[in-house]
Parts: C-alpha cells; sequence; structure tokens
C-alpha cells in the first residue's frame, strides 16, 4: 500500500507533458462512477493503456505497471460542456453587439487577446475536468487555430462549428471577414451557400440561429430548412438556437438534431416533448448565461472562491469594469435596464425550469452546456453553476450527471462512443475527492484528470504570470473574497510601507488587515497604469469605497507563484 501511495504522490506532481503511453496505468481502489446504470461500483481497477480503458476488474495490479492508488476516491467520467464559443472571453467587452464599449477598448484587441490566450483557456477546461467541449459557433479563424491542438493530451475534445448561420441582421461584425462570428441568410440559397462556403474549414456541425427579425417565424421556413438539409447532404449535424415553441418546432420538424437553448416564452406540451423524441433531437437547455449578463450589468455579481482561482484572470476582472466606467451615464442605463429586466428574467428562468424537468422526466436526451464566453458565463468555470442550476430545476443528481458525460454522446452520433468507463472507451476520466452523487459541488475537488490516457495534475496546466497572479489578486479585492484573496499571498507574506516599514507580516495579519471587505458597502480598485518587469508588478491604483476615492501606488513581488512582498507609495 505504502509503494502504490507514493506512485500516487509521484504522478500527482508531475509535469503536465508526462505520457503513460507506452505502458499500462492501473487506477486501483477506487468507486467507479458509472451514470448509464446510476451505481457507484465501490474498490474497483480501471487500467488504461496508450488512450482507451483496456480492463475494468477488481483484481491487484501486477509490479511492472504505473499504479494510482485512488484511495477510495470517486472516478467519473470525464465532463462535458456542450455549448461553449471561444470567439468570446467572457469579459465585458466580449460581445459589442450588446454593450458597445469600442471607443474605450478596441475589438481587434479582444480578437488579439482571445487567440493569444486560447491555449491557456482550453487547459482551464482540462483543469476543471471538462475532457471535451462543443464550440456551437466560432469564426473561420478559430476553426483554422484550432487546428494547431489536434492531439494535444492537456485540452480538452473540441468539436467546433464555423460562423453561425442567422435569419436576422447582427451587422455589428460584418466588416471582420475571418473574424466574423454570424453570418446572415437571407433566402435559402444563401443558406446553402452559407453551408458550401464552411465545407473547406472542416467544421464539425453547422450552428444556426432562428431570429424573427419582425418577420413570423414561419416566414423563415425556407432558409431554416435550406440549411439543415444542405448541412445533412455532406454529413453534418446542424445546432439551432430557438428560444420561441414555435421557431423550435419549426427547425426540429426540418432536421434540427441539437436545440442548444430551452424554451423560454411558454411551457410546452406533450406533443413538442413527443416530437423530440420522435426526432432523436439533443436538447442543451443553458439557464444560467442571462444571469450572467444581468448581474454584470446591474452590478452584483458575485464571484465564489472557486472561480476567482481557476477562471481566465483579465476576463473576470473585466466583469467590474462598469462600477469605475469612464462614461457613467452608459453604465448607470445599462444597470437600470439590467434591473428592470429582473422581473421577466425571472419569469423565463422559471418557463426553462419547468419545461427542462418536463422533458427530462419524459426521457428527451439533455446534455449540459453553460454558454461560456458570453458576458459575464466565464470559460472553464461556468459548468457547475449550469449543473447547480438544472438540479434546482428538479433534475435528480444522476440526471444532472448523465447530462454532463454520458448524454453529450448522441450529439455528433459517434458509431460505438458512449461517454462513459468502459472497455474500448477513450481514457477521458476524473478523480474526485468525494462523491459528486451525494454533493455536485465535488466537481470542484479534483484530485487527477485523465485526458487521452495522459495522466494530469490540474494544477500543472498553467504557468500564472506575476501579472495573472496580482490580477487575480485583484479580483479577489473587488470580490471581498477572503479566501481567494489570501491564496494569492505566500504564508510569509509582508506588506510595506515604502520603503521598508514592516505593516503586516503572515497571513493571518494581512486577514486582519483586509477585516473591512465584509463592512464596506463600496469597495473597488480601478488599476490606471500598470508596469511589469520580471518578478515585479507595479500598479497605480484608483480606490472607490465608503470614504469617497483616492489614489495610491503599489509593488508587488512575486516569488513561486505566490505574492511575496507588497510596498505601498501614497
Amino acid at each position: 500500500m505504502m509503494n502504490r501511495l507514493i506512485i500516487l504522490i509521484a504522478i500527482a506532481c508531475l509535469p503536465a507533458s508526462i505520457l503513460f503511453a507506452q505502458q499500462e496505468t492501473w487506477i486501483t481502489n477506487v468507486n467507479l462512477v458509472d451514470p448509464a446504470r446510476k451505481t457507484i461500483q465501490p474498490n474497483m481497477t480501471v487500467v488504461v493503456k496508450n488512450n482507451l480503458v483496456t480492463a475494468i476488474h477488481r483484481s491487484k495490479a501486477p509490479g511492472n505497471v504505473a499504479v494510482i492508488d485512488a484511495a477510495g476516491k470517486y472516478l467519473l467520467p470525464g465532463l462535458t460542456d456542450a455549448h461553449v464559443h471561444f470567439f468570446q472571453s467572457g469579459g465585458l467587452y466580449t460581445r459589442p453587439d450588446m454593450i458597445d464599449l469600442r471607443r474605450i477598448k478596441p475589438y481587434s484587441d479582444e480578437i488579439k487577446e482571445i487567440h493569444a490566450g486560447l491555449g491557456d483557456q482550453l487547459r482551464r477546461y482540462i483543469q476543471n475536468g471538462i475532457t471535451t467541449v462543443f464550440d456551437v459557433g466560432a469564426t473561420y479563424h478559430l476553426l483554422n487555430h484550432i487546428k494547431t491542438f489536434t492531439g494535444s493530451n492537456v485540452t480538452p475534445e473540441v468539436h467546433m462549428a464555423g460562423p453561425i448561420i442567422t435569419t436576422g441582421l447582427i451587422p455589428t461584425y460584418d466588416s471582420l471577414q475571418d473574424d466574423t462570428p454570424f453570418m446572415l441568410a437571407a433566402t435559402a440559397e444563401d443558406g446553402r451557400r452559407l453551408v458550401q462556403e464552411q465545407l473547406k474549414y472542416h467544421p464539425d456541425l453547422i450552428k444556426l440561429i432562428f431570429l424573427l427579425d419582425d418577420q413570423p417565424a414561419v416566414s423563415h421556413k425556407p432558409v431554416v430548412t435550406a440549411v439543415i438539409e444542405e448541412a445533412h447532404r455532406h454529413g453534418l449535424r446542424v445546432a439551432v438556437h430557438a428560444v420561441g415553441k414555435e421557431r423550435a418546432q419549426l427547425a426540429v420538424e426540418a432536421g434540427a438534431n441539437f436545440l442548444v437553448h430551452s424554451v423560454e416564452n411558454e411551457e410546452i406540451d406533450d406533443a413538442f416533448v413527443a416530437l423530440l423524441k420522435k426526432k432523436k433531437v439533443v436538447l442543451c437547455p443553458t439557464l444560467t448565461i442571462e444571469s450572467g449578463y444581468q448581474y454584470t450589468f446591474d452590478q452584483s455579481r458575485k464571484f465564489t472562491t472557486h472561480e476567482l482561482i481557476y477562471a481566465e484572470p483579465f476576463a473576470l476582472g473585466s466583469l467590474y469594469d462598469l462600477k469605475q466606467l469612464p462614461d457613467t451615464v452608459l453604465a448607470q442605463q445599462y444597470k437600470l435596464k439590467s434591473l428592470a429586466r429582473a422581473a421577466p428574467n425571472a419569469a423565463k428562468v422559471n418557463i426553462r425550469a419547468k419545461n427542462l424537468k418536463k422533458l427530462s422526466d419524459a426521457g428527451v436526451t439533455i446534455v449540459s452546456g453553460s454558454d461560456a464566453g458570453n458576458i459575464g458565463t466565464l470559460h472553464a468555470v461556468s459548468l457547475l453553476p449550469e449543473l447547480l442550476e438544472m438540479q434546482r430545476s428538479g433534475m435528480n443528481t444522476w440526471q444532472v450527471l448523465q447530462a454532463a458525460t454520458i448524454h453529450p454522446a448522441a450529439i455528433l452520433d459517434r458509431s460505438g462512443y458512449t461517454g462513459n468507463i468502459g472497455v474500448g472507451q477513450p481514457a477521458n476520466m476524473v478523480l474526485l475527492n468525494g462523491d459528486p452523487v451525494a454533493d455536485l459541488h465535488q466537481l470542484e475537488h479534483i484530485q487527477l484528470v485523465v485526458r487521452n490516457g495522459h495522466v494530469i495534475a490540474p494544477d500543472t496546466l498553467i504557468h500564472q504570470s506575476p501579472e495573472a497572479l496580482v490580477q487575480r489578486q485583484l479580483n479577489a479585492y473587488n470580490s471581498r473574497n477572503m479566501e481567494a484573496f489570501l491564496n494569492t499571498y505566500s504564508d510569509d507574506a509582508a506588506l510595506y510601507d515604502f520603503p521598508g516599514k514592516l505593516l503586516r507580516h503572515g497571513k493571518e495579519d494581512l486577514r486582519k488587515a483586509y477585516f473591512f471587505f465584509d463592512l464596506a458597502r463600496l469597495l473597488h480598485c480601478r488599476i490606471d497604469k500598470r508596469i511589469v518587469e520580471g518578478n515585479f508588478v507595479i500598479d497605480k491604483e484608483h480606490i472607490l469605497d465608503d470614504h469617497g476615492t483616492r489614489g495610491g501606488t503599489a509593488i508587488y513581488q512575486v516569488e513561486n507563484g505566490k505574492i511575496r512582498k507588497v510596498f505601498f507609495i501614497e
């Protein structure tokens, strides 16, 4: 037992580039979570070789294999987020058609940052136990870029659609060429042509947004039908955004395979449910996306400790910018609009929840998807809130876990692929510290991820720069989250009044210094200027709190991935 425990510790500390491809890896003494059978089998052994699960049994491991003694932890199939958009960062500046802040930050800068950070963004999904994602609407530029990650064992399996074909005008992006995420199909001929245009980029599926554009739904039927028929003619399945019951029904009747949102304008009837079952339609409810927009615009967003630690820090930080946006009139306008929409949004949430419960209980194939990338819905960390909302809608925990593991296998209808942990299946698994059936929050407590047979310690995946660490600290400050704030500091961290007067020393002393997190009515720090030099980050700060506004400068010294010293200059 001791030897196997040592092997487990050694594997957990290995760099993410280590592969167990030429020898067997035995995961022993594990509680095997089987969403298909809705069982947890104790004391199991799962054998992995190359990229496949080759055996499942209770036998002891021979002496010539790598052994991971799971010590009673829980092994779950890798999670799937079946609705993301990598052309969006999740930050405030990512959808100029929703809130136009291009005079503050050019959208071209947003696009460059998204592409520069795509590798880390993908690794964040693995870090959160998500081994498969479906990007249901990207750009030609991203379709080309994603190919550079083919064969990577530290990024998820990505199935990507090209630009979203839409029946209504979204003109904001028209001049972006290969970076446009939307393409208008005004006629059936346009629809067929746009599908054909995408073929040379080899998308995994076609995405259509069914917008009314002040026209009745039936008037767009020729376009919807043409897009779906042309995609099917080339062997591509079609995902459709249709949030109204009439539009969703029309799309399904035309042959849509995947509804990426739930009906929100009325409660569905038995005939609609029967239609989805007959057509074997997969449905992704996306219950939480609107709250991301609402809580960002009304400036009430609070992040969890896990989100503050594991989300992309600069996108998350931007979601606080409305608090000190130079255009205060615009910020107030969006705040008032958001508050006014709170009641209608709550009604939509209630309808979606009722519809989801009815669909799930009837046996319609439900999959989990966060719609990550939209403003306020951050990549990788937004799947768990979505799963919790699905549970609150009335789905039981097994149904939710099925939606996040085995049900997404139906989206592309891959022959022989189940999404479960089974002999002959791809070795994509998550080793959890606790039982996810008892508590879905255990999905945050990941010991190891197995991706394509590759054993990964989550915290080895992303090298965090000093600037990113300091940004993460700022985000926790603005969120008044003490645990996430202290997580960025070393145990012996010290605060100084420049140049060398010691103010505080050690994490517990820091906790006392920032007691006002729980007391302040207003608290927000904006960075007016930042200089990064090696492991030093210098921030010129503008602080808004209950006492008014003030400025100052903080010099952060980072050592071994933590903030070691901070010097304050008034």
